[in-house]
């Protein structure tokens, strides 16, 4: 029927255990796998950050699974870095490796000191990075002088064939200024009506490929457990933007989360014991249109969520592999081209 992948979430499991899981996952019959890449977690109850590029070169390297990361290039990474890692993963691994890009969080690019720009700016400058990236992937030498900078950039080890790059949106709004350039589109579970007006607006919008979802959802033998772990690992990701955009701690965010209930964490989390009960979940987006769905189990134990949905969901899925991520796109028209 569609894809079911795996998202490995650094924010809140040990490197090293995350690639068991992975590993076990497509053990269970998981046919992808998606990967956060974060310099900080949501809460200090979270407590973790891998690097993510050096678990993916193990993952793909462990794994025969195709993977996905969702970066941001522009402050905590220059563009001709973020190209040179997705050359070399797709180098390696042909036709198994997508990136998102997106304009980032606070929480994550403050490191660097620089002040965070507003979403406009970001917007902008992510704009300028896909550009930069697509002309570094193509072999080109590259120089920019905009709201980043290149001088002379080029990459030598390159792929045979320029992998997606997916464009990551929450809002309508978003979805359709991505389809300018993306390959693909990838967003997080919301109401389903949500989800259909991003989808619509990215198509609508001339979006092409393949389209991706992110279902947060927490299971455990009871639903008092579920809930639990839920509101536990979660409730300091409520609040969507722009407040997840521009909060900068950890410290923050467990302070804004400190009132949250149960039941507000059940808003944006599928919380369940019933193992049919996600399976019905998951088949309602696979009819709205998405075409790849990856499930991340918001709790820190993975192993028996894995076994659980390996036995009890995926057979009712029937999941696919995806095909190869290969895209053909132009690079991003530039003012200059444009004169």
């Amino acid at each position: 029927m569609t894809v079911i992948g795996f998202h490995c979430s650094h924010e809140q499991v040990p490197p090293g255990t995350l690639l068991r899981d992975v590993q076990h996952a497509e053990r269970a019959g998981f046919t992808a796998a998606m990967s956060s890449d974060h310099l900080s977690p949501w809460s200090e109850r979270q407590g973790e950050s891998g690097f993510a590029w050096s678990f993916l070169g193990a993952a793909l390297a462990t794994t025969s699974l195709p993977f996905g990361v969702v970066n941001a290039p522009g402050q905590r990474y220059h563009p001709a870095i973020v190209a040179q890692a997705i050359a070399t993963l797709a180098s390696m691994f042909p036709g198994r490796f997508w990136a998102a890009l997106g304009s980032g969080e606070a929480s994550n690019e403050r490191v660097t000191g620089d002040e965070w720009p507003r979403k406009e700016v970001r917007d902008a400058r992510l704009v300028e990075c896909v550009d930069v990236i697509r002309r570094l992937l193509s072999g080109e030498e590259v120089n920019h002088d905009g709201l980043v900078r290149v001088n002379r950039g080029r990459l030598w080890s390159l792929p045979d064939t320029v992998p997606p790059l997916i464009g990551p949106a929450v809002t309508p709004g978003t979805a359709a200024r991505h389809a300018a350039w993306a390959d693909g589109l990838v967003t997080v579970n919301q109401p389903l009506e949500t989800l259909r007006r991003v989808l619509d607006a990215y198509r609508d919008a001339g979006g092409r490929g393949a389209a991706r979802l992110q279902v947060h959802l927490s299971w455990a033998p009871t639903e008092d457990e579920a809930l639990a772990i839920a509101h536990d690992q979660w409730r300091s990701n409520v609040h969507g933007p722009p407040v997840s955009w521009d909060t900068e701690t950890v410290e923050a965010f467990d302070t804004m989360a400190a009132t949250v209930t149960p039941g507000q964490v059940a808003e944006v989390v599928r919380v369940s014991a019933d193992p049919a009960q996600h399976a019905a979940w998951i088949h309602e987006y696979v009819e709205q249109g998405w075409d790849e769905v990856y499930l991340h189990h918001v709790g820190q134990e993975q192993e028996a969520f894995i076994d659980t949905f390996g036995e009890h969901v995926l057979p009712q899925l029937s999941p696919l592999p995806p095909p190869p991520a290969v895209t053909d796109r132009r690079p991003v028209e530039r003012e200059e081209d444009a004169r």
